[in-house]
This record gives C-alpha cells, sequence and structure tokens, in this order.
C-alpha cells in the first residue's frame, strides 16, 4: 500500500480535481508503467473479467510501486478471500462489483479492514513486507485503504441513498453497461432514461460529501464527464485506449473497418460508418468487448 498515493488521490478529489486513470485488461506490466511514467493518478486492473491471474495481476500492482499512481484491483465478487489477496499483494484497494445494499458494502468494508474494525487477516506477504512491517503498515491500513464500490444495477441505484452513508467509503463507481442491462437494455452503454438515471446517482453521491467515477466512452467524453461532475474519470481501457489508436490511424489512410466476434476484420466501410464502434469502447462493468 502506498499511503502517499492514496493521500495525493484523496487531496486532489477534496479539493475539487479530477482524476484520471484507466482500467488494466492486458497482462503486460509495462502497460502500468506507461501509465506511471506519464503521471496517471490511478489503475485498475481487472481480476473480474478477462484472463489476468494473480502473477499478473501482482506484476502490475509492483510496476506502480515508488509511485503516484494507486494501484487498484477489481475483485471478481464480494468476498473476504479475494479482498485479502488483493491487499496482501499490496494493492492501495479494491473495487467490488455489484454492490447493491448498505450491508453488502459494509462488509466489503469489513473485509478490507484489520480487526478489531473489520475481519482482514494479518499475514507475512508483500503488503506487510514479508512481516517486517507488521506495525506499521496494520496501522495505517485501515485509514488508507480504498473500497470503492461499483454502481451497476438499478437495485443499487434505488439504493443509492443509504449505501452513501456506509463509513469508510467515500469513492463510488458507475457501471453503465451492466446498468443499462438491468434495466432491460443489454448490450447498450446507456439505454434510453439510462443517462439521466446515472446523473441523478452521483448528485445523490456528490450531495453525501463524496465522489463518483465513471469510465469514458472517448477523449470527449471524458470532457463531459468531468464537466457533469464526475471526479474519478476512466479515460478507457488499456485495449480500448489502444484499438481507439488503431482506429485513428487506419481511418488516415482509408482503410478502417469494424470488429467482429468472430475476429475476422469486416472491410465494408460504409457498414462501419452507420454502426457504433463499441469494441473499442470499455465499461468499468464489463471490460470484455460489447457486441
Amino acid at each position: 500500500m502506498k499511503t502517499h498515493a492514496i493521500r495525493r488521490l484523496r487531496a486532489k478529489l477534496a479539493s475539487n480535481e479530477a482524476v484520471y486513470g484507466f482500467w488494466i485488461t492486458l497482462e503486460s506490466p509495462s502497460v502500468t508503467e506507461m501509465a506511471v511514467a506519464l503521471g496517471i493518478d490511478w489503475v485498475v486492473v481487472d481480476a473480474e473479467h478477462g484472463h489476468l491471474d494473480w502473477k499478473e495481476v501482482l506484476e502490475h500492482v509492483r510496476a506502480a510501486v515508488r509511485s503516484d499512481t494507486v494501484a487498484l484491483v477489481r475483485i471478481a465478487e464480494l468476498n473476504i478471500a479475494l479482498i485479502k489477496r488483493a491487499l496482501d499483494i499490496g494493492a492501495d484497494g479494491v473495487l467490488v462489483p455489484w454492490i447493491e445494499t448498505a450491508d453488502q458494502l459494509r462488509h466489503a468494508v469489513r473485509f478490507a479492514t484489520y480487526p478489531p474494525e473489520g475481519a482482514r487477516g494479518i499475514g507475512a506477504e508483500r503488503a506487510t513486507a514479508w512481516g517486517q512491517c507488521l506495525a506499521t503498515h496494520t496501522l495505517e491500513a485501515n485509514e488508507h485503504v480504498l473500497v470503492i464500490p461499483i454502481i451497476e444495477t438499478v437495485t443499487a441505484g434505488l439504493n443509492i441513498g443509504e449505501l452513501s452513508k456506509v463509513p469508510g467509503v467515500d469513492i463510488f463507481f458507475i457501471g453503465p453497461a451492466d446498468y443499462s442491462s438491468t434495466a432491460g437494455y443489454r448490450g447498450q452503454w446507456e439505454g434510453p432514461g439510462v443517462a439521466a438515471e446515472l446523473l441523478a446517482i452521483k448528485d445523490v453521491v456528490v450531495a453525501a460529501g463524496k465522489h463518483c467515477g465513471v469510465i469514458a466512452t472517448g477523449n470527449d467524453n471524458v470532457v463531459e464527464r468531468r464537466n457533469q461532475g464526475f471526479r474519478m474519470i476512466g479515460l478507457g481501457t488499456d485495449s480500448g485506449l489502444l484499438l481507439r489508436g488503431i482506429h485513428a490511424a487506419l481511418s488516415a489512410v482509408d482503410q478502417d473497418r469494424i470488429m467482429l466476434p468472430s475476429f475476422q476484420p469486416r472491410r465494408d466501410l460504409d457498414a462501419h460508418a452507420s454502426q457504433p464502434r463499441e469494441a473499442a469502447v470499455a465499461s468499468p462493468s464489463d471490460t470484455h468487448p460489447k457486441p
């Protein structure tokens, strides 16, 4: 855990500055090293979707060591073993998917904090410098650990008032794609009426004195989300950002095309122009490409 980086992130948020980051879905730790070198505020290593194993997650966390880039891990579910493992390898916090009730969120905070406040076991792992810094780490960890719920269902939206009152949580992240799916619009980033609902959720979070995050769908949307009052803004996923760059380069020479689930390139530019390029947009609630 990098307490200096966490303090810096929280200080920026407290002064109403936006903090920018992106999702890690690719296995190479060089991606996180690039984020660190660019001074990115945070990265989220995705251990829910995709193919990253714990060795690869650890390599990304290591790539952010001795930096001001906060390294977070999105776990697969609300589970004490997963939370402990992510924090034991040195993550600065966890994103917990599919949080819908205040009780679930209180459990997440409890799982991420040491006794007597919580239920996190103390191990001679990387977080404690392999047992060399037990006293130092356990003294500061409860205060600084970031527990960030992902609001990605209509039920969570309805409960956001109670969720925003849970102690130990100061950032909420919204997942538009899964929220849209639970609203009956599967496969859409923001189905009819969903955009307004998500802004209303953000307003409740902000009114509670806390901060709200979301991932952007493009460069213009980064600015739009900041203007809307989101303060933890994802630039995209590593794969999505790479695809944006490739599409832009191909477009410059009139060779752009859409991607199909079969991975066979489609060369019909007219068809491409009439359809959204959803494969290049990465959702915080579902970072594998959407159809």
